[in-house]
């Protein structure tokens, strides 16, 4: 017996772009949703241009490594939506769809008369999603984002850094594109499949990108409702726990192990200085972290005796366990904290992840696809896993390469009707 997907039968007409929108159709194309992704050479998403770009693999449209990861397992086709005749077709879509999709400001679907009224008179049951930056309604209604800017509006970057500097953020990671905002959206989506199953009714689902960012600041809100205090960068320190933070550990000659990706030989690459997270939250804790370090002298002072008084003394804390780890591996010193129980981690860099993590690849997390253009590239894999309906990863597609399928098969077009079509630049 074949897999069987949670959401098979279910069809997806995705107009997103970029990264937020596409990170929630890769959700559900993953669990067997046909998604079919509109674009267009008029406009291309200026995904397919992002890095990283495989080295010495000819520049097209099809090889950016983000635009592959974000997209796997959809329809890919082209419509120029620009085009009267275009716009028809889209229709035509949308009316043997589930779902439609965007991550537009507000407006952009109404320029091409595809707003939720006009679609619920193509298609009473659809469920219609969109995803502007700041809502649909408000004063900052039509100012465009991305995660960098959503992030900061959020609050988020205030929060994280050192207090004596600037705001940092935290550059490419924990962007809202692929972390809260699909989550969020996909759980919306599947809420409304669920209730149009009970009552056979579809809804506009409106996600508002910054709210669903806000979200990550409860913390700071709760601190700032109760105590009336505006929480700001604090280094890698927290107020209820000392030692917390990450330590410079001895730099190592290591093997990478390209063991998943065969074609690559393993290599010997030396890396500088590594790094481990220890966070010592409770008096157990603190005595069992001195335990490993051997007791020395200095864990005896009164000066770190307890809490309060290690955060009075965090720096000299932080400058001594740091001569201890500087001596030591960082996998060496994270497996000897955690058989004592101390809460500890290797900081681990994008190479450690891939190669090196034995918990990622016991797991098998990366998925590793052939690609026909970009050769063999990894995919992040799934986030969660289904006893009965497995998810699956599958390749993302290029511009336009399911035109055949998704007009003729899907749409009933003819092959001089798509030959036409194509000439005319509406399939384009």
């Amino acid at each position: 017996m074949g897999k069987r997907f949670p959401l098979e039968g279910i069809r997806v007409a995705d107009f997103s772009w970029f990264g937020a929108g596409p990170f929630v159709t890769r959700l559900l194309a993953a669990y067997g949703a046909e998604v079919i992704r509109l674009e267009s050479n008029t406009k291309i998403d200026g995904m397919r241009w992002q890095a990283p770009r495989k080295p010495g693999v000819p520049e097209t449209y099809n090889i950016s490594g983000m635009f592959n990861n974000y997209n796997p397992g959809k329809l890919g086709i082209t419509l120029n939506l620009n085009n009267p005749r275009g716009l028809e077709i889209a229709r035509k879509l949308i009316s043997v769809s589930d779902i439609v999709l965007d991550n537009f400001i507000p407006g952009a679907m109404a320029k091409w008369g595809l707003t939720y009224e006009e679609l619920i008179k193509i298609k009473p049951d659809i469920i219609v999603a969109t995803m502007p930056v700041m809502g649909i309604t408000g004063p900052y209604t039509l100012w465009r984002g991305f995660g960098t800017t959503i992030r900061t509006a959020a609050g988020i970057d205030y929060m994280t850094g050192n207090p004596d500097r600037p705001p940092i953020g935290t550059g490419m990671a924990a962007f809202p594109d692929f972390t809260c905002n699909p989550y969020h959206a996909a759980t919306a989506i599947l809420s409304a499949l669920h209730y149009r199953n009970r009552t056979g009714k579809g809804q506009f689902i409106e996600l508002a990108q910054l709210e669903s960012t806000v979200c990550w600041a409860e913390t700071s809100i709760l601190d700032y409702t109760v105590n009336n205090h505006i929480q700001m960068g604090m280094h890698n320190r927290l107020p209820y726990a000392a030692p917390h933070g990450v330590y410079r550990c001895l730099g190592e000659e290591t093997e990478v192990d390209y063991c998943a990706m065969p074609e690559s030989e393993p290599e010997h690459r030396k890396k500088d200085e590594r790094w481990i997270a220890i966070a010592v939250f409770t008096d157990d804790e603190w005595q069992a972290f001195c335990k490993v370090l051997g007791n020395p002298a200095w864990t005896k002072s009164k000066k770190f005796a307890t809490l309060k008084s290690r955060r009075r003394n965090e720096d000299e804390l932080d400058r001594l366990i740091e001569e201890w780890t500087l001596k030591r591996p960082a996998e060496k010193v994270m497996m000897l904290m955690q058989k004592a129980g101390v809460p500890a981690g290797v900081v681990n860099d994008g190479e450690d992840l891939q190669t090196r993590d034995p918990q990622l690849k016991a797991r098998g997390y990366y998925v590793y696809l052939d690609h026909p253009e970009a050769g063999r590239i990894a995919h992040d894999g799934l986030t969660f896993n289904l006893s009965e309906t497995p998810g699956e990863i599958r390749r993302a597609p290029l511009l336009g390469e399911h035109n055949d399928y998704v007009f003729k098969e899907v749409l009933g077009f003819s092959e001089d009707e798509i030959n036409r079509l194509t000439v005319e630049q509406v399939l384009y």
